[in-house]
């Protein structure tokens, strides 16, 4: 009883196998545009723009640094901006930083790879489901015709047709491979980049305490006994809890914990 009931199903023909690929197929194409796009809006030449990045971090001007890295349209850009702002508590601060903003866009970075590598996984299946039903169906013709061999040629012919759905599901699956590599080779390359900006300007703070130090200066954090704080051109002197504001701005003075006569 059940296999008639599935023989009747495969006998309703292979033809919906194809309009279901012909449709995945143009979603596909319609998804590779699109990470297309999202990635040429967002690319840039940061090998040209690495000579003032050094320049910035040799002279210690973070304001100079920041606006260089705002007008840079790249993702790079975007997530070594984030790693910024956390430089003031070193580099492992950094690496934190970048780490946890790659996480929150790299469901957008990866949109649409999920389905890519499914169809391109799965597409060619479906075809060999197509031809399964489509030879199915010239075998049930065949045993209809009895010793007619004159229907041996519409058998043939079918068992033709029913082949052309591997084709098929083949066609659709290889663009759709391709793409997922590519985007995954391009969000591999965003994240190198962006960890290498890092670890450069990582590199800087290391071997030059000075810019750590005008990070946390320049910070919004605030300030502990025998710290000073300068931001612009003010300098507040913490002592012992409280506060005197000075108005000398050409100078740093730090004072300990201790009062000092």
């Amino acid at each position: 009883m059940l296999i008639e009931r599935l023989t009747k199903l495969a006998l309703l023909g292979s033809a919906w196998v194809l309009y279901v690929l012909l449709f995945l197929s143009v979603i596909s194409i319609s998804t590779m545009v699109e990470r297309w796009v999202y990635f040429a809006r967002r690319s840039g030449d940061l090998e040209r723009q690495r000579p003032k990045l050094v320049d910035h971090l040799e002279r210690a001007d973070l304001d100079g640094l920041e606006k260089l890295l705002a007008a840079d349209r790249t993702l790079q850009a975007r997530i070594t901006r984030e790693a910024i702002r956390w430089l003031s508590g070193g580099p492992e601060a950094m690496a934190d930083a970048v780490d946890a903003e790659l996480a929150r866009i790299r469901n957008e970075l990866e949109r649409g790879t999920n389905f890519l590598g499914t169809l391109g996984n799965n597409a060619p299946f479906l075809g060999l489901f197509g031809t399964v039903l489509g030879v199915i169906i010239a075998f049930h013709s065949l045993g209809a015709a009895g010793g007619n061999t004159s229907a041996m040629g519409g058998v043939m012919g079918g068992i033709a047709e029913a082949l052309v759905a591997t084709g098929v599901g083949l066609f659709v699956a290889l663009p759709a491979v391709v793409g997922y590599n590519v985007i995954q080779r391009k969000v591999g390359q965003v994240e190198g980049d962006a960890a290498a900006l890092v670890k450069l300007i990582s590199a800087y703070a290391k071997s030059n305490p000075s810019l750590i130090d005008r990070a946390r200066l320049l910070s919004s954090a605030p300030a502990v006994s025998g710290e000073v704080v300068r931001r612009r051109s003010s300098i507040t002197i913490v002592k012992d809890g409280a506060s005197e504001p000075s108005v000398d701005s050409g100078s740093q003075v730090v004072i300990p914990g201790e009062a000092q006569g």
